[in-house]
């Protein structure tokens, strides 16, 4: 199986420092980074290691779950997958990641919304970022459209 990298070069202190982060294998993007931003409620244009976790599981969940659909019989015609990663204080000092609040909407065949319900939790269960998530709270939101 493959292994995928990723590049962070950071200059400064943590406060007043900043950073890029290079998406190496894809050669997709490159973003700035900063510890100001990251804490704060607006993003202004910088990402956060939270947002990349954020899109690393919606796009992981929404591959698991067409998988679980197909298995469990049904065709998936759209996923919507939406997460919410919350950085907060961590009472052992620093930070951690308290929450991963994932909504998911789908049109699906052959599929009830019971169906649809159990595939996504199935999914959460199984999805390898999930997995890596373990130790944090993550909730699921899921329904038809």
């Amino acid at each position: 199986m493959p292994t995928r990298t990723a590049r962070t070069a950071w200059n400064g202190t943590l406060n007043e420092g900043s950073g890029q982060v290079e998406l190496s294998s894809s050669g997709a993007g490159t973003f700035d980074v900063s510890f100001p931003q990251r804490t704060a409620d607006e993003a202004g244009g910088t990402t956060s290691p939270e947002e990349l976790i954020a899109a690393a599981h919606t796009s992981c969940f929404a591959m698991q779950l067409s998988a679980v659909i197909a298995e469990a019989g049904g065709t998936p015609v759209a996923l919507q997958v939406t997460d919410e990663v919350t950085l907060a204080p961590d009472p052992a000092g620093g930070f951690r990641i308290t929450e991963v609040k994932v909504v998911v909407r789908g049109e699906v065949e052959g599929l009830d919304a019971d169906g649809f319900a159990q595939a996504a939790q199935t999914a959460k269960d199984t999805c390898p970022v999930s997995k890596a998530l373990a130790g944090t709270t993550i909730t699921l939101d899921a329904a038809l459209d």
